[in-house]
């Protein structure tokens, strides 16, 4: 065993946030916040509303109010240059793609909806996979593992 330790390797906060980041992590706080919004406006139909069914109503504006918090923690994580906040970004942003696809495909008002999320979505993940923003997050790509021992 050698007395050498790997030097961990955290992000580049050796300048201003890459604006990329700064992007992908604004359109992530968007998508939370829109799914606050959809969730409280759920909840309140639900309980003062005439919906079609008031159980399923209360419980769909509680579970986005709950999706809510993976765009919202990753938006937070990548203001602060977090390393492990790329991932939950990088998932919400493959989630919003099949809601996209069915708003797209189904009838009326959901299809702008659809497209500005598919928009959204691909501009995240773009975003999000940019060596940039890798760079200031300090994620190393496979077979680069040892680059921080030299």
């Amino acid at each position: 065993m050698s007395s050498e330790q790997t030097p961990v390797t955290g992000p580049d906060d050796t300048g201003a946030r890459p604006r990329r980041l700064t992007y992908a992590a604004a359109l992530a706080a968007l998508e939370g916040l829109a799914l606050v919004v959809g969730g409280v406006w759920l909840l309140v139909l639900g309980l003062a509303g005439e919906p079609d069914d008031r159980q399923q109503a209360v419980t769909g504006g509680v579970t986005l109010i709950v999706l809510a918090l993976l765009p919202l923690l990753a938006a937070r994580g990548l203001f602060a240059r977090r390393s492990w906040s790329r991932g939950p970004a990088v998932i919400t942003q493959i989630m919003a793609l099949p809601v996209a696809y069915n708003m797209l495909t189904s009838d009326g008002v959901a299809v702008p909806a659809g497209i500005v999320l598919a928009v959204v979505a691909v501009t995240a993940l773009v975003l999000l996979i940019n060596a940039e923003t890798t760079r200031a997050l300090g994620i190393r790509g496979p077979g680069n593992a040892g680059d921080g021992a030299r």
